[in-house]
């Protein structure tokens, strides 16, 4: 497989592991920024499209995250909130943006996530299995920005509740409570016994 030219020229630096400076040398060194643009992009990629459903403005945000970040990256200061949460604010401020330009609900395309705990483990026909993924998908679609934000954020992205916190500027409590108010209301909607697994963290 062949590198990209900044994965190339930021080897180096990619191999230290240590962000806090990665991010202080991207301030004036290209080179360290494509590091970080190599190891987020994907992330910040797919993030966008959930929240969009579409593969060309998802293209077309990321880069305006990116652009917009290389832009402030100068004035970035940590205070208790990686690099990473940043991006996926700029990202999250976007997509707002998106969606309200077209004065539409958002609606996020979820069709290759799988939530433990909310597909029936009784597989009597795949018709009835396929009822229950489109009902689920339908009422995640039906969440408010915020709850569907969470939802990507633990389940696409693997995110723990301090991690999501921070991204969506909240403490790790709330986000525990919006978590579990949110599979409520998926449960109730869908008419569940159980929606998901017990929190595990």
């Amino acid at each position: 497989m062949t590198k990209s030219p900044w994965a190339c020229q930021g080897e180096a630096l990619s191999n230290s592991g240590d962000e806090v400076e990665l991010v202080r040398r991207a301030k004036t060194d290209p080179t360290a920024f494509g590091v970080l643009y190599e190891r987020y992009v994907g992330k910040i990629y797919n993030y966008v499209y959930y929240r969009t459903g579409d593969y060309h403005e998802a293209e077309d945000l990321t880069a305006r995250t990116f652009q917009r970040a290389m832009t402030h990256i100068a004035r970035y200061s940590e205070r208790g909130v990686p690099f990473s949460a940043w991006l996926y604010r700029i990202a999250h401020n976007l997509v707002a943006n998106w969606h309200r330009d077209r004065n539409r609900r958002p609606v996020s395309s979820l069709d290759d996530v799988v939530l433990p705990g909310l597909t029936r483990e009784r597989p009597e026909s795949v018709t009835e299995s396929n009822e229950d993924h489109v009902r689920l998908l339908a009422a995640i679609r039906r969440l408010p920005p915020e709850r569907q934000q969470l939802l990507i954020l633990k389940f696409v992205e693997r995110m723990s509740n301090a991690e999501v916190g921070k991204v969506m500027g909240r403490s790790e409590g709330a986000v525990k409570s919006l978590y579990f108010r949110t599979l409520i209301s998926l449960r109730d909607e869908l008419g569940l016994q159980e929606v998901m697994p017990k929190e595990t963290e």
